[in-house]
């Protein structure tokens, strides 16, 4: 009998810990948003944050707009303020963006490149940065093979640099899809022809509720992670080589409904934190970078927020050891600095 009263406490306090966590943005004190930037003129939705190495202070934020005639991915400087010879804009539906660094385009040249996605034009866009130079000759078109339209919308992009090979992928996932192979990984290659986008492999477990739409990578240590809206976090290796066998799902019991976008804080000793969005609560979780293990719940004022990004990386006197940006529902972004999160003891 003893055993059995405790399985039922136990079993008890799982279900009764999602209502807890859903009432959170009730109770947990507000860390108001070093900044909020300039709106946006339809619908925000996704941040990635690229640094300047030679100047962070001249650092960028990019954020999508969606729309399906014009929608934008804009610049924003480190002050909010829109930068618009750095956006592109007459965009079809942008979803999500992502950045990364010394993509190479020839034996002697590199650039550090922006994609993102173009949701009714059925397509990933790259451009390079920060000159916003496009690299794609018009745009990628990716779940090409799928007879059904709606299974061919792009949603979230995470670019993948391998830290042994300089190899560069790019997952995406979509609208609608298939309980296994969800999302697509293309390898991104540079020859005389120009940049070329190819597939890798099809990847990915879908719960069957809701959507996949966040993903990130974590490079160094080798990990895709996406967001499976209605059940958890599903993890992966990032590197096809090692495998397509699912790491682990986690972070269920935490969210009030649609786990959204995620964002790695990474350290240089291999620790870091998970950021990601409890949309419907107004608040993120936060998990372990190595072990995923749950850590706290943060209230950072925003509404519906989908996507976010963060950098570890000193930004200047406002932003001293990084930066946070998350999507608001007021078509605008908020900036936190990264140290008013506390994600390090």
């Amino acid at each position: 009998m003893t055993y059995l009263r405790n399985n039922i406490k136990r079993t008890l306090a799982v279900v009764a810990l999602p209502l807890l966590i859903g009432s959170c943005a009730k109770t947990l004190p507000e860390i108001a948003p070093t900044l909020k930037t300039e709106q946006v003129p339809h619908d925000s939705d996704d941040p990635a944050i690229w640094v300047n190495s030679d100047n962070p202070e001249q650092s960028i934020v990019f954020g999508t707009d969606k729309d399906e005639v014009n929608g934008g991915v804009y610049a924003f400087d480190l002050a909010g303020n829109i930068m618009a010879e750095k956006s592109v804009t007459g965009v079809s539906y942008p979803n999500n963006v992502d950045v990364e660094y010394g993509f190479k385009l020839t034996d002697s040249t590199q650039t550090d490149i922006m994609v993102f996605s173009e949701r009714e034009k059925h397509r990933i866009r790259v451009y390079a940065i920060p000159e916003m130079t496009p690299l794609d000759n018009g745009g990628f078109p990716v779940f090409e093979d799928e007879s059904n339209a709606a299974m061919k919308r792009p949603m979230g992009v995470a670019v993948f640099k391998d830290p042994e090979t300089a190899e560069v992928s790019v997952f995406v996932s979509r609208k609608e899809g298939p309980k296994q192979g969800y999302l697509y990984q293309y390898a991104l290659t540079s020859g005389a022809a120009g940049v070329k986008a190819t597939l890798l492999r099809k990847i990915g477990r879908f719960s069957g509720e809701k959507e996949i739409e966040a993903i990130a990578v974590d490079d160094e240590l080798g990990y895709v992670y996406y967001s499976d809206e209605g059940v958890g976090i599903r993890k992966y290796h990032a590197n096809p080589k090692k495998g397509d066998d699912e790491i682990a799902m986690f972070g269920s019991e935490y969210f009030k409904d649609d786990i959204e976008g995620i964002a790695i804080a990474k350290y240089s000793n291999g620790e870091g934190a998970l950021i990601v969005s409890n949309q419907q609560d107004g608040t993120f979780n936060i998990f372990n970078r190595t072990d995923n293990a749950y850590i706290k719940t943060l209230n950072l004022g925003t509404l519906e927020t989908d996507g976010c990004d963060v950098v570890t990386t000193p930004l200047g006197a406002k932003y001293p050891n990084g930066l946070f940006v998350s999507m608001n529902d007021e078509r605008n972004f908020f900036y936190h600095a990264l140290d008013s999160l506390r994600l390090k003891k």
